[in-house]
């Protein structure tokens, strides 16, 4: 059995800002490709407003297209109850939904409160528990926010414990803007993990300032066994100014890889699927590893 797990969130995070169009079938194509590598979760689209994220206007096509993978898990992210609705129709293992740390963020991101947006969620768990759809509840901007700068580690907790309360099925705290250190890190996810005992808890890195990995190592030494990553390091926030790529889905699987610890993905056919990545996008992407000689990688 593996020992952490990777959940590939290129074709939605990694895409989402890019300017360029990127087709159904592209998308569908890389969703295949890190199957194929054995990622099996990967967050496949979000069911957001087409005019605020253009990139994402195919989502039900997306899903369909992908529908018949084998051994694929997809994951759609949902930014409200108009959102799940439009998922719903669809076949997925797990719905993704987003809160932030602030209010500020909260608002432009998804223009509610935060309180509004728990009210909201309460009531996706709920329908989503009937539809046997798992819930996983995102914390955005959970080490530094753009609008507000330090988040204290009682805003994520506190937000830890509602989400908890109201029921998902997994918790996942992102570094939207790539600010943590890995000091932060492995304090902050520690007591995460604490409040939420028995409900999985994911870290979701961006790699901004080049500390993705380092934070990633700190995360998994504070007891974290599930990161959100993009292959080929793609990917931004159309609401957070300044924000880069995640951290490269290959760069971490070479680390953990290299330290002997299993993440159950095909290492050269993953290159291939971050190949891939890198093309569909318009941006330089930020992985590091898949540019150096497949025949150097290992030794």
């Amino acid at each position: 059995m593996q020992d952490v797990t990777i959940i590939d969130v290129s074709p939605r995070d990694g895409l989402q800002i890019d300017p360029k169009s990127v087709s159904t079938e592209e998308k569908a194509t890389l969703v295949q490709m890190l199957v194929e590598s054995g990622v099996s979760k990967v967050e496949v689209t979000s069911f957001v407003r087409p005019e605020k994220v253009p990139q994402m206007a195919d989502a039900s096509a997306v899903i369909k297209a992908v529908s018949s993978f084998k051994g694929l898990e997809p994951i759609a992210l949902i930014p409200n109850l108009k959102g799940y609705e439009r998922a719903r129709i669809h076949q997925l293992s797990e719905i993704n939904w987003v809160s932030s740390a602030t209010e500020t963020f909260n608002n432009k991101n998804i223009g509610m409160s935060i309180e509004d947006n728990l009210d909201q969620f309460k009531t996706v768990v709920k329908q989503a528990k009937s539809d046997g759809v798992k819930t996983c509840f995102s914390i955005a901007v959970s080490f530094g926010c753009p609008y507000e700068g330090d988040v204290s580690e009682e805003q994520v907790l506190a937000l830890v414990q509602k989400a908890k309360e109201a029921g998902a099925d997994r918790i996942s705290i992102a570094d939207t803007i790539g600010i943590a250190t890995p000091d932060q890190v492995e304090r902050l996810m520690g007591k995460v993990l604490q409040i939420a005992s028995d409900t999985p808890v994911a870290i979701h890195l961006h790699d901004t300032r080049g500390l993705g990995s380092a934070n990633a190592y700190s995360a998994y030494q504070a007891g974290i066994r599930i990161f959100e990553t993009a292959a080929s390091g793609i990917g931004g926030c159309p609401f957070a100014p300044g924000a880069a790529g995640n951290l490269a889905t290959e760069d971490l699987v070479y680390l953990f890889e290299r330290m002997n610890i299993d993440t159950g993905v095909d290492f050269e056919k993953l290159l291939d699927a971050a190949d891939y990545a890198a093309s569909l996008s318009s941006k330089k992407p930020l992985g590091r590893i898949r540019h150096v000689e497949r025949k150097k990688i290992r030794g």
